[in-house]
Parts: C-alpha cells; structure tokens; sequence
C-alpha cells in the first residue's frame, strides 16, 4: 500500500506556471510507476502524464506535450508536475497515481487531489 498526498496546486493567470508535488508513504515508492491526472468540472479524469519506477521514460497526453514536465525524486518519495504556458482549459482538479505498471488500464492508488485554475 501507498499513500499519496498532492500539493502546490492554486490559480494562476494563463501563461503563468504551476509545481504539483505528490509526495508518497506507507512503502517503497520507487517499486511504482507514478502518472498525473486530471479532472474538469463536468468532464470525464483524463490521462496528463506518466513516469516510470527510475524516472527513465516518460508520457505526455498531447495537449500538454512541451509544456508540462514530469519527473520524480525516489529518495524524497514524491513526484512532480512542472506546468508552464498554462492555459485556461489546464483548470482541472490535478489527481496523482501510483501502479506496479506503467501506464496501466487502471492505476491502483490515487491521492485525493489539488485545484489548479487558470484565469484568462
């Protein structure tokens, strides 16, 4: 079992950037693979981006290729999410999982989110 607590989430104006960390307990976290998701107001959780158990490969939803960068930090058991030139469609509730699979069906540890808005 892993917990998972996200944080730097808030409002930004568009252009502006954000950090998200999710920062992992309860067991090794580098045995995970780790991806970020997110979630607008009447829309379905979509798939934002992905990392491997070494930080190694990584994947990006296209709407957010070449401005968002995730990475990870094992010894510090939390991973990132840099959002630059953020928009307003980015205004999303920013989930972060964590599998023994990378990029699986289905995750199977979630947190409980962080609020990211973009002003226009």
């Amino acid at each position: 079992q892993v917990q998972l607590v996200e944080s730097g989430g808030g409002v930004v104006q568009a252009g502006g950037s954000l950090r998200l960390s999710c920062a992992a307990s309860g067991h090794t976290f580098i045995i995970y693979n780790a991806g970020w998701f997110r979630q607008a107001p009447g829309k379905e959780r979509e798939f934002v981006a992905a990392i491997s158990r070494s930080g190694g490969t990584t994947d990006y939803a296209d709407s957010v290729k070449g401005r968002f960068t995730i990475s990870r930090d094992n010894a510090e058991n939390t991973v990132y999410l840099q959002m630059n030139s953020l928009k307003p469609e980015d205004t999303a509730v920013y989930y972060c999982a964590a599998d023994s699979s990378f990029l699986p069906k289905e995750y199977d540890f979630w947190g409980q989110g962080t609020q990211v808005t973009v002003s226009s």
